[in-house]
Order: C-alpha cells, then sequence, then structure tokens
C-alpha cells in the first residue's frame, strides 16, 4: 500500500450497516474506528521521531523491517502489519446484494488449484479455525505464481516471506465476539457472505 506517514485512517467504502446481517453495524464501528485507528496512531507515534523512515509505504515497512532501528523494530512491525491488513480486510468486502462469486482469471486459478470455489472456502475456513489465539487466514500467491492458503500470527503479513496477499480472514476475536461469541466457524461462513470477489481479483495483478 502506497501511504505513508503520517498514515490515516481512511473511510469505509460503506456505510458501518451496510454488511449486515452477516457483519453487525456495532463490530463494523468497534473494528475500524477503534482498532484500525489506534494502530495507525501507534505507527504514527514510531514514526514520529524517525524521519529518515517517514517516506517509506507500508509495504516497504514491512518487508524492510530488519533495517529499522531495534527500538521501534517490533513496535513498526505490528502497527504497520495491523494498518495494511485491516485497511486491506475492509476493503474487500461489499454489501451482500452486491455479493457475486468469483469469476475470470481468480476462478480459473482456482479451479485448477484447488478444484472449485467451495473446494477453497473450504481450504480457507479449516486454515482461519487453526489460528490459535489472534491472527489471520490468507489467500496468497507464491512466487511461482500459485495460490495458496495461509496462516499468520498477530498482525504478521505474508509481505514478509515473498507472498502476495489476496485476500485475509481476520480472526481475532475483535472481529467477531459481538456478533458472534466464540463461534468462529459461523463467522466464517457469513464472511464468505460479503466477499468482493471482484476486488480479491484485481489483486492477481
Amino acid at each position: 500500500m502506497s501511504q505513508n506517514y503520517p498514515f490515516v485512517n481512511p473511510p469505509l467504502p460503506y456505510d458501518y450497516d451496510a454488511l449486515e446481517p452477516y457483519i453487525d453495524t456495532g463490530t463494523m464501528i468497534l473494528h475500524h474506528d477503534a482498532h484500525l485507528q489506534t494502530y495507525v496512531d501507534n505507527l504514527n507515534k514510531l514514526l514520529s521521531g524517525y524521519p529518515q523512515f517517514q517516506k517509506m509505504t507500508l509495504t516497504g515497512l514491512i518487508q524492510n523491517i530488519d533495517s529499522l532501528p531495534y527500538e521501534i523494530a517490533e513496535g513498526v512491525k505490528n502497527n504497520a502489519g495491523g494498518v495494511y491488513n485491516h485497511i486491506m480486510y475492509f476493503n474487500q468486502l461489499t454489501p451482500p446484494e452486491g455479493y457475486k462469486e468469483m469469476a475470470g482469471k481468480l476462478a480459473k486459478m482456482t479451479k485448477q488449484r484447488f478444484g472449485s470455489a467451495d473446494a477453497l472456502r473450504a481450504e480457507l475456513k479449516k486454515a482461519a479455525l487453526s489460528v490459535f489465539g489472534s491472527g489471520n487466514a490468507w489467500l496468497v500467491t507464491d512466487r511461482n505464481n500459485v495460490l495458496q492458503v495461509v496462516t499468520t500470527k498477530n498482525q504478521d503479513n505474508p509481505f514478509a516471506s515473498g507472498l502476495r496477499p489476496l485476500l485475509i480472514i481476520d480472526v481475532w476475536e475483535h472481529a467477531y465476539y459481538l456478533k458472534h461469541y466464540n463461534k468462529r466457524a459461523e463467522y466464517i461462513d457469513d464472511f464468505f457472505r460479503v466477499i468482493d470477489w471482484e476486488k480479491v481479483g484485481e489483486r492477481l495483478s
């Protein structure tokens, strides 16, 4: 992502209640206005005294954590990841009335790699359920441009491993606990009802 310091929390591309009944209004307000905003504020605070790194983009920071001073590296890793991951998460969702199944290149690659869109959803759900504690499940392409399903802990990002993120499933409890309580599987099923597959496909390029 091309944002750089001072980072900002972009508005949602839809209303807070637009994903009802699958993702509730209260969760969207808390998730976007509180959790994402906190990552933005923390990242700006960490970089405020380091002008030599303020022109780096989010992806640049994530990919070059080892070049940062020791005293801010871990904090920048966590908060830059939190900003990137959350913006990506919100931007890949669509109101349910606009939902469309995947098509084009993404659909072709999915069929080649997983057999069907349903098989991919099953693989993503299995991965998301396997995350212990806080983290994310991802659909990515590897260095050979082959689709893979991977998981990361906390706010780590597949970019750091040379992978290209296409889809993120946030399974931190704040992403679903107000509506789904501890029923992560139900949240994942509802999440699949509001994915903007067109947006996911655009990330291939």
